[in-house]
């Protein structure tokens, strides 16, 4: 079995559109996301997975300059990310076709993890 991450990318409007939601929304998303992550960990291929907040720090020149973001040219942010045990590149990738990021004008990223043996 290889390891790949699946990096899930959105545009930062969405990312803002999302925590302005009704609760009852928000709970909609996270049921969707839910589902879609559960449906691969009952065929446990899950290895981890985590959301990640829209804002944070970015260090660059050496770690001398510190700066909020973040932000990038694109204005698009890595909202999560799923770490999954399969057998291909291929299969990673039928996985990812059902992520809910796509109702939100997003993409998965996905990169295999590489082996230091």
């Amino acid at each position: 079995m290889e390891k790949f991450m699946l990096i899930f990318h959105s545009p930062y409007s969405q990312e803002t559109a999302f925590v302005q939601q009704s609760p009852e929304e928000i709970q909609a998303e996270i049921q969707k996301w839910n589902q879609w992550i559960g449906g691969i960990a009952a065929q446990g291929k899950i290895l981890s997975t985590e959301a990640l907040l829209p804002v944070g720090k970015v260090m660059s020149k050496g770690g001398q300059l510190v700066t909020d973001g973040p932000f990038t040219e694109g204005k698009e942010i890595v909202g999560g990310y799923a770490l999954v045990s399969v057998d291909s590149i291929d299969e990673a990738t039928e996985l990812a076709k059902g992520c809910p990021i796509f109702d939100a004008e997003g993409s998965v990223e996905i990169r295999q993890i590489m082996k230091f043996d």
